[in-house]
């Protein structure tokens, strides 16, 4: 989870290589009007959001048993919590980094349907992990292998939770 550009996809798709299960992209679910809506410069709200998480809800559910990666903003509790309650077993990643840093970033991208105009209004949805939140939050500020090693050496992958992992 984190803001565009915080590196969501490319650490997601690491995190799945190694544990050899599936990656989707939260991105890949929106429905032609929010990407139509965010490509204009205009923020979704949460009536827009609700299909699309309920969407991405039902593949955490699909991925239960074999576990699965989905990088997804996830920027609000709210979201998340709706995710939780399809897939009990979820665990966050949180890719935090600072402004400038994410800046940078989306600077360097091309082809995106999110613009960099919408990253203040990312940085102010954000709701970061809570204590209660079964996950952990890692600094983008480092290569990936690191971000990725950081996380599979924080994070409980016991038998008695659901081998599910979202960045």
């Amino acid at each position: 989870m984190g803001v565009s550009g915080s590196g969501k996809s490319t650490v997601g798709a690491a995190i799945a290589q190694r544990l050899r299960v599936p990656f989707a992209d939260a991105d890949d679910f929106h429905p032609p009007e929010n990407i139509a809506k965010m490509a204009s410069g205009r923020a979704l709200d949460d009536h827009d959001r609700q299909p699309w998480l309920e969407t991405l809800g039902g593949w955490l559910a699909e991925h239960e048993q074999t576990g699965a990666v989905l990088s997804c903003s996830a920027l609000k509790r709210s979201y998340r919590d709706l995710l939780y309650s399809r897939a009990r077993g979820l665990r966050l990643l949180h890719l935090s980094g600072t402004p400038e840093v994410v800046e940078a970033r989306l600077a360097a991208r091309a082809g995106h349907f999110m613009p960099p105009s919408l990253l203040r209004s990312q940085f102010a949805t954000l709701e970061p992990l809570a204590p209660d939140e079964q996950g952990t939050t890692v600094d983008i500020d480092q290569d990936i292998d690191a971000i990725v090693h950081r996380y599979l050496t924080t994070v409980d992958l016991s038998p008695t939770l659901t081998s599910k992992e979202s960045a």
